[in-house]
């Protein structure tokens, strides 16, 4: 393979580090292309260590508007949430972070990708569908599926002992192994002291929220969110005036302050598309207030109908995200589906933050816009041309059924009251 170009996904960290030195033992060229979506990374050192390793080049793209307006923003606004609980921090920058990889790919007609998703992991069909979407007639190494290469390293303690015996700096020592991914939407942990999920995460782990009983406000405070058919468009802070208009900008401040609230953090078992289970700890304080805020302004504003028919299609396109189908018939037909539906979802959302987590406290649609929320006629003050007298027939005819269910079977048991 001497000659050859490889474009590896590089991230400066144990796994990527290892995995340059090893497709250069290959005879690889290698070019590194690390993707900034907006992780804590310094990126001039990890730039440096690529090439003191060995690494042909080293590009860093700033992907960070780009994850943030065509990917967490469509993601809120179609209510994107996997198993009802994870926000799909990692899933969504996956196919950004391809984007990334596939440009350069092409700028320097590179015939391969390389990546260190574990081959029991969820990343590494994500971002090889991606790419084969995106590139059809790439070829992929990934070296945790390499017979040689699995022989030689069984894990994260294999490659520690392997990065230090070839002068490899990385932050993971042997007393806390676990995995960390980071972008500006969450952090997730996984792997080391937490593959036992009966052990509860170690509180120095979390790195973008406080712990919420100990170190957060105790005064709540408010945000005030705007939406867009369904997507935000400003967020209003009361308390120092200040509006925040881009998407960037917005998420920033939502973290900044969601973090300092500890709101966002969640740890659960999963289930991943490769068919295993895997516990995950993720911190996602800006996108949890978002998600909350516009899910509260859907119920507002859709139709029941609309709503539950989206609620489907939702879930449909959660797990298109998690598999790693974003770039697939399938995601875009329900993306534009969900769209659709989301044209009337437009207004505000007053939310209310405090420690552990956040809640809607009042919201109102677009006067330009309406809303089917009538004020006049819920009211239990006054009729407001809702006839009481038609409930009665409404109630008999779903009565039918119950009825000839009885009729048939016979009555239900009631249960025995206790004494």
């Amino acid at each position: 393979m001497t000659g050859e170009t490889v474009i590896l996904a590089y991230s400066g960290g144990l796994d990527t580090s290892c995995i340059l030195k090893w497709l250069l033992d290959q005879r690889y060229e290698v070019i590194c292309v690390l993707a900034d979506v907006g992780q804590k990374e310094d990126f001039a050192a990890a730039e440096k260590k690529a090439l003191k390793i060995g690494a042909k080049k080293v590009i860093v793209v700033d992907a960070k508007q780009s994850f943030v307006e065509d990917y967490i923003w469509p993601a809120i606004q179609m209510g994107l949430i996997y198993e009802e609980r994870y926000l799909l921090g990692t899933s969504l920058a996956r196919p950004c972070i391809s984007v990334a990889l596939m440009e350069v790919a092409r700028q320097y007609d590179a015939k391969y990708l390389a990546h260190g998703a574990t081959g029991k992991g969820n990343d590494q069909v994500r971002f090889e569908l991606s790419a084969y979407a995106l590139k059809p007639d790439l070829k992929i190494i990934a070296p945790w599926r390499d017979e040689e290469f699995c022989r030689r390293f069984q894990g994260r303690q294999d490659l520690i002992v392997y990065a230090q015996a070839n002068g490899i700096e990385v932050s993971a020592k042997p007393s806390t192994p676990w995995s960390t991914d980071a972008n500006i939407l969450h952090i997730s942990y996984e792997s080391g002291v937490l593959e036992n999920p009966n052990t509860v995460a170690p509180s120095s782990l979390y790195e973008m929220t406080v712990d919420p009983l100990v170190d957060a406000p105790r005064e709540p405070v408010r945000v005030v969110i705007h939406f867009e058919h369904g997507l935000p468009t400003r967020v209003e802070d009361p308390v120092s005036k200040c509006v925040y208009r881009t998407p960037l900008e917005m998420l920033k401040f939502l973290n900044d302050v969601g973090g300092s609230y500890g709101i966002g953090r969640i740890d659960i078992v999963e289930n991943r598309y490769v068919g295993l289970k895997s516990r995950g700890v993720y911190e996602t304080p800006g996108g949890t207030i978002l998600y909350t805020a516009h899910q509260d302004l859907e119920v507002f504003a859709l139709d029941r109908e609309v709503l539950r028919t989206k609620q489907v299609l939702r879930d449909r396109m959660s797990d298109y995200v998690y598999n790693g189908f974003w770039f697939s018939p399938e995601a875009i037909y329900a993306q534009r589906c969900i769209a659709l539906a989301e044209q009337r979802v437009c207004g505000q959302v007053t939310m209310e933050l405090a420690p552990g987590y956040c809640r809607a406290i009042a919201r109102r649609a677009s006067e330009a816009d309406g809303a089917l929320y009538n004020e006049q006629l819920v009211s239990m003050d006054v009729h407001g041309g809702y006839v009481p007298q038609d409930a009665g027939g409404f109630i008999a005819i779903n009565a039918v059924r119950i009825r000839e269910h009885v009729r048939a079977f016979g009555p239900y048991e009631m249960a025995k009251q206790s004494k």
